[in-house]
């Protein structure tokens, strides 16, 4: 923990030429590395048929986000191996390496060939460039925020910070204004075949401007004193971890501060996408250009939320974004339902699905292995259909052995018993269950997709936009607080392991926990569960264990 705090706060402090410096170069390196990282997350749907084409759509959809989490499973790892590099060697350095690596891997996936032209290496190779640009990335952010928070003044911290903290939410944006720039130039189906491919290959002329930068900045003065003076630390993993007096500032800080600001932050920016497009059919284009709205609207908050931290502190901001997030979430996600596609909308009230069946003769609806045809059970045969076309549903139980029944309103479908029908018969009964359950959901009002007229923007963008403020809350402030609890010899290394744990295990996984829960219930808001109670538990660890920071003086 940081060794002392300050009885008051410094004088006014006027920010100088070398600090401005400082924040522009730090922040627009970090910004094309969060440009490179998200621009997965913006085209996985479209990376789903490119490199998961071998398997069922459902499934394909969620290898897509799994190989969008590869990047975030490792990056606790590239925190401890560039932590260290870091906290031995220098801030400065370590972040050069991480952006090189970072945009040789963003580069190479745009040059990768599809699964049709090679098979299952090209998913494998995908996999591989997105595990080195987590790696990266788990180096990055805590040399960045460390680097800033070493050179701000001690009252201005959360200020200083807070614009590292914008960097991801700008990178994202980035990322949003090249997909739409060539989504409009191209057309489509050209972005679809070959156009997805742009924004990556941009990323070399982002990379070059970006190591340029860097280049010109001087190491932390913290660090340099601190090297000066040989008080480095020689063993800075085993130190911070090794020791539980520092572990447990880990722990805490991972589950009282970061694990529900990671979910606040994945559900904010790329759940609400993913659910935009995927549950509500919007299409992805009209898509893009809400959530960029959104952000273009929440992003000054983070630098507002960054200054107002350091008046009346971190915790409290950040458990309050928790709160609100567990508290309002499904409330928000059903008014954005109804404003994004109001006929969808309108027919689950009107007309609610519901499956018969006895749950013990029904399959989850994911295939790992991209076999299961999902056709040797009724009840298989019954939700497979559902969940392709994104329906929402509920079960009804009923006895073992009961062949399944899909309930559309006030009618009801049996589906065919694959016990009675095999080969071309099956076949044939399977596809006349689906036309008339496709006919039955289009009478009820079941719309195929939204209807771009019927979508109320501006409540659209008004949803998004309190969800990007939440974001902001819990964001903003939370770089200055873990800088706040480690001391500066173990500093990199320390932050970047909770940090990299919460945001790239607790928020990197969300899109895909969460869909493969939508998957198995039917509910299309089911997946809201796994983030409210990530908040719940940050709420109450945060409250009982994390300690204020804001008026603490890291230079000691």
């Amino acid at each position: 923990m940081a060794t002392t705090y300050d009885d008051a706060l410094p004088k006014h402090h006027k920010v100088t030429g070398t600090e401005k410096r400082v924040i522009l170069a730090s922040s627009l390196g970090t910004v094309f590395e969060w440009y490179d990282f998200y621009l997965y997350g913006l085209l996985a749907t479209i990376i789903s048929a490119q490199f998961f084409s071998g398997v069922n759509e459902t499934t394909g959809f969620i290898f897509a986000l799994a190989a969008f989490a590869a990047g975030f499973a490792v990056r606790p790892f590239g925190a401890l191996v560039f932590g260290r590099l870091g906290d031995l060697v220098g801030r400065k350095y370590t972040f050069l390496v991480t952006m090189g690596l970072m945009g040789f891997a963003t580069f190479t996936v745009g040059l990768l060939p599809s699964y049709a032209s090679i098979g299952v290496a090209a998913p494998i190779m995908l996999v591989v460039l997105r595990l080195v640009q987590g790696l990266a990335l788990g180096g990055e952010y805590g040399g960045a925020a460390t680097y800033v928070a070493e050179h701000a003044p001690n009252d201005k911290r959360g200020l200083y910070t807070s614009f590292i903290q914008t960097t991801a939410t700008l990178g994202l944006f980035a990322a949003l204004l090249v997909v739409i720039g060539t989504r409009t130039m191209i057309g489509e189906d050209a972005f679809k075949e070959w156009g997805w491919r742009v924004p990556f290959l941009i990323s070399a002329v982002l990379l070059g401007v970006s190591l340029w930068i860097r280049m010109q900045l001087q190491e932390s003065p913290v660090f340099q004193k601190m090297k000066e003076e040989g008080t480095n630390s020689k063993a800075p993993i085993s130190e911070a971890f090794g020791n539980w007096k520092n572990a447990r500032w880990a722990l805490i800080a991972l589950l009282g501060a970061v694990a529900g600001q990671a979910v606040v932050w994945y559900t904010g920016q790329f759940y609400a996408m993913f659910f935009l497009e995927k549950m509500l059919m919007v299409d992805g284009a009209t898509t893009n250009i809400l959530i960029a709205v959104a952000l273009a609207i929440g992003t000054p908050f983070f630098i507002v939320f960054g200054w107002l931290s350091d008046r009346i502190g971190r915790k409290k901001i950040i458990l309050t974004g928790c709160a609100l997030a567990a508290v309002t979430y499904f409330p928000a996600f059903h008014l954005l339902s109804e404003a994004a596609n109001p006929a969808l909308a309108r027919a689950q009230a009107a007309a609610p699905v519901s499956v018969i069946v006895n749950d013990a003769d029904c399959s989850v609806q994911f295939d790992p292995v991209g076999k299961n045809t999902f056709d040797a059970r009724s009840c298989d045969i019954a939700k497979a259909f559902l969940a392709k076309g994104a329906i929402s549903y509920t079960s009804v139980e009923a006895e073992a052995g009961t062949i399944a029944q899909v309930r559309i309103g006030g009618e009801t479908f049996t589906a065919p018993d694959p016990a009675q029908v095999t080969g071309e018969e099956r076949k044939a009964a399977i596809a006349a269950f689906q036309a008339e359950l496709k006919t039955a959901l289009g009478a009820a009002g079941y719309p195929a997709k939204a209807d771009p007229a019927a979508i109320n923007t501006p409540l659209v963008i008004a949803v998004l936009t309190y969800l990007v403020l939440l974001v902001t809350m819990v964001y903003g402030p939370i770089a200055a607080l873990l800088v706040e609890l480690f001391p500066t010899r173990i500093r990199y290394t320390a932050m970047s392991l909770p940090y990299h744990i919460g945001n790239g295990w607790f928020g990197g996984f969300l899109p895909t926990t969460a869909f493969a829960m939508v998957a198995a219930t039917g509910d299309i808001y089911y997946g809201l569960w796994y983030p409210i109670g990530i908040c719940v538990l940050t709420v109450i660890v945060g409250l009982m264990f994390l300690p204020e920071t804001f008026r603490r003086n890291i230079d000691a």
